[in-house]
């Protein structure tokens, strides 16, 4: 198990539900001002859990897609609506079968690598699901949508990725993992969407080629049926054996000033990206 998993206390936002019908731009807002207080120890480190139907995030490199407004038109004729988010990466699909989990930590006590907050969710997801964790491996998966060096995967099938976000001394390691439904159908959208945004134009930069068979959800690699309110009660048994304190909380209202300001901030610049020509 990693050592940034045991804390003295753990934190735990619950908003799988609250956050189903808002965008995801309130997401990335949330857990910037959670980056800023564990990162500035006003906060015990903290676990978020978080659901959005119907939307793709993009990442700055899908924006420069030479055709990337029809692109989008072809995701709203879908029923999904298209985002940009703050952190590195490609598009990623979220609906209510997709569960994510982001760890705040604080870097106040010494610098916590790149690989090591990585390696500390894999150890995490392991932790959650036990009766699959000697199946689960993490390198990236060619052919899956936002390919990475720590996909996860059983038999060779990715069920999930993960990112980092880094803020005023906060690490902010957030992964999707697709719990219910067809991850194939997920990947065919998202295939989908780059064919006709790229319509075969060489770019200089390298968009993957997705191969929707190669994706899959957890439900679908274990063969039983696995919830995304399931895997929030898992979350939350394992970090009371992770700690000796474990508080489910909201934000107080001081913190709500302090996301307030992010969030203003995250939807001018998300607004700006996606009326760029």
């Amino acid at each position: 198990m990693h050592p940034l998993l045991q804390q003295q206390t753990w934190r735990f936002i619950d908003q799988s539900l609250i956050m189903k019908n808002r965008t995801p731009l309130e997401s990335f807002a949330m857990d910037d001002t959670l980056c800023q207080l564990v990162g500035q120890l006003q906060s015990s480190p903290t676990v978020r859990t978080w659901v959005h139907d119907q939307t793709v995030v993009l990442g700055i490199q899908d924006h420069r897609l030479p055709f990337i407004q029809e692109g989008i038109q072809l995701l709203n004729n879908n029923g999904y609506r298209a985002i940009v988010r703050n952190s590195g990466g490609l598009a990623v699909l979220l609906d209510s079968g997709v569960l994510n989990i982001s760890i705040i930590m604080s870097e106040q006590a010494g610098t916590i690598h790149i690989n090591s907050g990585y390696d500390m969710m894999v150890d995490f997801i392991k932790l959650l699901f036990p009766e699959a964790a000697e199946k689960i491996e993490a390198y990236e998966i060619i052919g899956s949508y936002c390919p990475g060096s720590y996909d996860l995967s059983i038999d060779g099938k990715k069920f999930a990725g993960i990112s980092q976000r880094r803020l005023r001394q906060g690490v902010a390691v957030q992964i999707y993992l697709c719990i219910e439904g067809s991850g194939s159908n997920r990947a065919k959208l998202i295939k989908d969407f780059y064919d006709i945004s790229l319509k075969r134009e060489k770019t200089k930069f390298a968009y993957p080629t997705i191969q929707p068979e190669v994706m899959a959800s957890l439900s679908e690699l274990l063969n039983k049926r696995i919830t995304v309110q399931d895997t929030v009660f898992r979350i939350q048994n394992v970090l009371q054996q992770l700690s000796n304190e474990t508080h489910l909380s909201s934000l107080n209202e001081e913190e709500m000033e302090l996301y307030s300001f992010y969030l203003k901030r995250v939807f001018e610049r998300n607004e700006k990206m996606l009326n760029k020509k």
